[in-house]
């Protein structure tokens, strides 16, 4: 059983890739894997960064979670928008701050 097999993947990151009135991912399960790794292992690096954000620059989380989210996605960005958002909102997870708003994400999800 290789490494990939035993990862779980959070339901919000896999209904990125389900199509509405889908039930399946659009990605093979290997490749849906990697994306949620680099995904976790970047609101993972980016939790130091933003809370020094938060304190030297003297911003609001929200503030701090929305320029994360404006420089993850800087050409040439690493992660689609969406799995922009999903990284903005665990690393808000990660930090024990409120989530990012909706409009402040640029998307109507919750």
């Amino acid at each position: 059983m290789s490494d990939e097999s035993q990862i779980e993947i959070p339901q919000s990151f896999v209904a990125l890739y389900v199509a509405p009135g889908r039930q399946k991912p659009s990605l093979p399960r290997d490749e849906l894997a990697a994306r949620y790794e680099l995904c976790e292992d970047m609101a993972q690096m980016l939790t130091e960064t933003a809370s020094n954000m938060a304190f030297s620059l003297g911003i609001t989380e929200a503030d701090v979670l929305t320029r994360c989210l404006q420089g993850l996605r800087v050409e040439p960005a690493v992660v689609s928008e969406v799995e922009s958002v999903w990284v903005a909102r665990r690393l808000a997870e990660l930090l024990n701050w409120p989530p990012l708003a909706a409009d402040a994400a640029g998307d109507t999800a919750a």
